[in-house]
C-alpha cells in the first residue's frame, strides 16, 4: 500500500499523523529519563524518516535559519575547548537532532495540530505523574511538593502550566463546535489540579504573563494596524514601567511571599553568583556545551553537596543566560539570547505591524511563556526539552514556505494560460 506524500507531509492534509509525532514528542520529552532510550528513538522516528519524504521541502529557504543553524554549529564546535570533549560531543549532537526535529515539525505541521498534539501528549503526560503519585521534601525550603514521575515539582507545574495555556488558545482560536469544549475540558481540569498540588511558583507566576500576550494580541485584532502599533507602544512602556515598579517599591518580595519564598527565591540568586564567578574562568567561550556539571569536577560537587543533590546529575544554576554564560561564554549567550528575542518579537510584530493572524497570536504567547521561564529555568539550552522544542519551532515558523507545485499542475497552468493568451489574440 502507498501513502501519499501529504498525509505525512502537507500540514492542511497530516492532522492525524502531525498529531500523533507531537504527542510522542511531548510524552519523550517528559519521560525520556524513566523509560530510557526508547522514548528518544520513538521521538526520531516520528520525524526524522520525513526527510526522505521530500528532501527539497526541507532544503527551501534554508538560509532563513541562518541564526539556529550558526547557534548549533557553535555548540558543536565547543568540544574542541571542551573541558570534557567526550560528554560536549554527545550532548551536542543531541542538541543538533532535538533541533532539526524541531525544524522539520516546523516543515510539515501546522500550530492547530503542534496545539492538539500536546494537549494530548500532555494528559498522558500528566495522568502518568498522577497514577505515580509521589510527593518529595523540599530541603530548601521545607515544604511537600508533588513530583509525580519527574522528581520534580517544576517539571510538572510546567506541563501543567502549558496545558492551561494551550487549552485557553484551542479553544478561542481552533475549536470547532462545542466538541471541542469537551474533550478539553478534563485537560484543563487535571492541568489546573495538577498545578495546584505542585506549588511551583514559577509556573505559577509565568502562567498569566503568557496568557496577557494572547490576550493583548488577540484584542488587537478589532484595531487597524495603526493602532495596533499605538497599543504596542503603550503595552511596552506598561510593562516596562511595572517592573521598575516591582523592584523599587518592594512587590517583588510581595508576590515572592504569596508562594511563599524570599528574595533569595530559595536558593536561585546565590546559584546565579555562583554561576557568575564560574564564567568569570572562560568568559569568552565558556567551559564547553554540558562540560561544567560534570562528576569529578570539584565546583560541580561542591554545589551538588551544597544543594543536597545526591544524584550528582540534573541540576544547573536555575538561569538559561547564566548556564549558557558558564558553558558558552559572551558568544553563546549572546546567539541564544538573539534566537529566544528573534521567535517572540517575530511573532509579536507579525501581529503588530503586518497581518493578524491567530497562529502568530499562539506561537508569540508560547514562546514568551518559554521567555519568562528561562530566567528562572534551563530548558532552552537543552536537547529533549518541550520549551526548546516550542521556541525552535516558533523561530522556524516565521518564515513559511511554499509548496512546490508538482511538474504536471505547472505544465498544465502554463498551457492553460497560453490558451488563454491565444484566444485573447484572435479576438
Amino acid at each position: 500500500m502507498k501513502i501519499p506524500k501529504s498525509l505525512l507531509i502537507d500540514p492542511e492534509r497530516n492532522v492525524v499523523y502531525g498529531t500523533f509525532a507531537v504527542a510522542v514528542s511531548i510524552f519523550a520529552f517528559a519521560y525520556s529519563t524513566n523509560f530510557g532510550q526508547v522514548l528518544i528513538l520513538a521521538y526520531y522516528a516520528v520525524w526524522l524518516p520525513l526527510i526522505l519524504v521530500d528532501y527539497r521541502r526541507f532544503l527551501r529557504h534554508l538560509s532563513d535559519a541562518w541564526l539556529p543553524l550558526l547557534f548549533v554549529a557553535y555548540v558543536c564546535f565547543s568540544v574542541f575547548w571542551s573541558h570534557a570533549p567526550g560528554i560536549t560531543a554527545r550532548a551536542s549532537l543531541q542538541y543538533f537532532s532535538h533541533v532539526l526535529c524541531a525544524y522539520i515539525a516546523a516543515r510539515t505541521v501546522s500550530v492547530r495540530t503542534l496545539v492538539v498534539g500536546s494537549l494530548i501528549g500532555i494528559f498522558f503526560v500528566l495522568l502518568y505523574s498522577l497514577r505515580v503519585g509521589n510527593y518529595a521534601l523540599d530541603t530548601i525550603d521545607g515544604t511537600t511538593n508533588f513530583v509525580g514521575a519527574f522528581g520534580s515539582k517544576n517539571q510538572v507545574g510546567f506541563f501543567a502550566s502549558f496545558g492551561i495555556y494551550l487549552c485557553f488558545v484551542f479553544v478561542i482560536f481552533y475549536r470547532r463546535g462545542w466538541p471541542s469544549l469537551v474533550w478539553t475540558a478534563p485537560i484543563g481540569l487535571l492541568s489546573l489540579y495538577m498545578l495546584a498540588i505542585a506549588h511551583s511558583a514559577t509556573s505559577v507566576a509565568s502562567l498569566p504573563a503568557g496568557l496577557a500576550v494572547v490576550i493583548l494580541l488577540g484584542v488587537s485584532k478589532v484595531l487597524s494596524r495603526r493602532y495596533r502599533r499605538v497599543l504596542f507602544a503603550v503595552g511596552a512602556c506598561t510593562l516596562v514601567g511595572a517592573i521598575m515598579a516591582a523592584l523599587n517599591l518592594g512587590l517583588m518580595d510581595f508576590v515572592l511571599g504569596i508562594f511563599g519564598k524570599d528574595s533569595t527565591l530559595t536558593g536561585r540568586t546565590y546559584l546565579w553568583e555562583q554561576g557568575w564567578e564560574a564564567a568569570q574562568q572562560f568568559p569568552v567561550l565558556g567551559y564547553g556545551y554540558a562540560a561544567y556539571w560534570v562528576q569529578g569536577f570539584a565546583e560541580a560537587e561542591r554545589l551538588w553537596a551544597e544543594f543536597y543533590i545526591t544524584t550528582r546529575t540534573g541540576f544547573h544554576f536555575h538561569n538559561t543566560y547564566i548556564e549558557t554564560l558558564v558553558e558558552l561564554g559572551f558568544v553563546g549567550v549572546t546567539l541564544i539570547a538573539l534566537i529566544i528575542l528573534r521567535a517572540f518579537y517575530g511573532h509579536v510584530s507579525s501581529v503588530i505591524f503586518r497581518d493578524w493572524r491567530a497562529d502568530s497570536v499562539v506561537l508569540a504567547g508560547a514562546v514568551g511563556l518559554m521567555l519568562l521561564r528561562s530566567f528562572f529555568e534551563v530548558e532552552i539550552l537543552g536537547p529533549y526539552f518541550t520549551a526548546s522544542f516550542v521556541v525552535y519551532y516558533g523561530l522556524f515558523k516565521l518564515r513559511e514556505v511554499p509548496v512546490a507545485r508538482p511538474q504536471r499542475s505547472r505544465i498544465a497552468i502554463q498551457e492553460a494560460r497560453a490558451a488563454s493568451g491565444g484566444t485573447h489574440a484572435i479576438g
